[in-house]
């Protein structure tokens, strides 16, 4: 095969309608809009006008409680842990911190607090800082050995 055989699939790529560029063209002259009017025209901001009727949004009631003292957690189960250890990503000889588990990209974002789950199983002994953490997971990774430092933080201080 040289360079000038190449060619692209004959329906990878459609050529995009050209609009309003005569009527030869089957979309001209207003150019699929319909005729005049607010639709036909740029900028339109008719979404959920329902023609003077009272929309369905403003007649429905409104419903629940968005808690704003929410303490949203990052969390890391006992199964991941373990995983960023087998593959070297994290040290288990030494204390791991927030600033660890970021650099081994087990968590995303330092300003949310951490918190250790027990989904799955933990066999090296690590003492690991963390914001929170549940009690089956504190049980599991004593008794492989390790510690967990829970961390006096302001995210945690809220909840």
């Amino acid at each position: 095969m040289k360079l000038n055989e190449l060619t692209n699939d004959k329906n990878k790529r459609k050529n995009r309608k050209r609009v309003a560029r005569g009527i030869g063209s089957g979309k001209g002259k207003t150019g699929g809009r319909g005729q005049k009017g607010q639709t036909s025209r740029s900028g339109v901001s008719i979404n959920g006008f329902e023609g003077g009727q009272m929309p369905i949004y403003r007649r429905l009631p409104k419903r629940g409680f968005v808690n704003p003292f929410r303490v949203e957690y990052q969390c890391v189960n006992l199964s991941g842990l373990q995983e960023f250890i087998d593959s070297g990503s994290l040290d288990a000889t030494k204390s791991i911190n927030k600033q660890d588990l970021l650099n081994s990209g087990l968590i995303n974002r330092k300003s949310l607090p951490v918190k250790i789950l027990a989904n799955g199983v933990i066999k090296s002994g690590v003492t690991i800082e963390v914001d929170a953490a549940s009690k089956t997971a504190i049980k599991a990774i004593e008794k492989a050995g390790g510690k967990v430092t829970i961390l006096a933080s302001e995210a945690t201080k809220a909840a």
